[in-house]
């Protein structure tokens, strides 16, 4: 009986002290932009009263800067604009949990100008920005242009 009172008691001791919690696992982080880049071909509030509209593109490449501290990576664009009118843009999206990067090139022009349909050639070049660690896939406009790793 003496023995059934002892385990009594160092059971009602036991169940007042909080029994520790395991750490939580630390898993893959998100992907994530730690510094975003200026973008002169962001889309602007003016494009609204625009009418969107297409590009050519002949060559498209990512170059890593590795003249820059940290090293970044640099989007190249060759092409050509429907107009003289049109304007470029490069809409740049931050990456989705899969580490891909969608980027949409487009062009935007005014549908009241009166423009000749002449193609207007256009070389632009845009900066990725600083990225978390991770191999990252570049999409444009939905199709596969390349990767890259940071580690």
């Amino acid at each position: 009986m003496k023995g059934q009172i002892h385990v009594l008691t160092l059971l009602m001791l036991t169940a007042c002290f909080s029994t520790p919690t395991p750490e939580p696992a630390i898993g893959p982080a998100w992907p994530s932009i730690i510094i975003a880049e200026d973008n002169p071909y962001a889309p602007k509030p003016g494009d609204n009263g625009l009418e969107r509209t297409g590009v050519i593109l002949t060559s498209i490449n990512l170059a890593e800067r590795t003249d820059l501290d940290p090293v970044r990576v640099e989007l190249n664009l060759f092409g050509s604009l429907p107009s003289i009118c049109n304007e470029l843009r490069v809409e740049m999206n931050p990456p989705n949990p899969q580490y891909q990067i969608f980027i949409e090139v487009y062009s935007m022009v005014n549908p009241n100008l009166d423009c000749e349909n002449v193609f207007q050639q256009f070389e632009a070049s845009v900066l990725l920005g600083l990225y978390s660690p991770g191999r990252y896939t570049v999409w444009i406009n939905d199709g596969l242009i390349g990767d890259f790793v940071v580690f």
